[in-house]
């Protein structure tokens, strides 16, 4: 029986390799990304306060009275829910923003590559 053949399918199929970026595209990135997780950090840390502190806070705030119904009601027919529908909205709203100037630092990197040409 023969010893069977060892290729590597590496070698024969190398990754491609990826684009070759300029720093000043890279540092956006990177500035887009830390922006990226900062958001969803600060705005996961809100929903959790929202989902878990405030019901735990709710027999203290139940003294709390709004149009004759105490405060934790507020929390739990509409607060939350709202809350949770602002978070999606501020969420989208900061991350067209942050992608707006992503595309302009990219467009801006394109332009500094481009060749000049001067017609005669």
């Amino acid at each position: 029986m023969a010893a069977p053949h060892h290729s590597s399918h590496a070698t024969l199929n190398p990754p491609p390799e990826p684009p070759l970026v300029s720093a000043a595209m890279a540092r956006a990135h990177q500035t887009y990304w830390r922006f990226n997780l900062a958001l969803i950090a600060a705005l996961m840390t809100v929903g959790f306060i929202v989902s878990f502190v405030l019901p735990l806070m709710a027999p203290a705030l139940a003294q709390v009275r709004i149009g004759g119904f105490r405060l934790p009601f507020y929390f739990g027919a509409q607060g939350a829910i709202l809350l949770y529908l602002a978070l999606i909205v501020v969420y989208i709203v900061l991350m067209q923003r942050a992608d707006r100037r992503l595309q302009r630092a990219f467009v801006a990197d394109a332009g500094a590559d481009a060749p000049t040409t001067r017609g005669n």
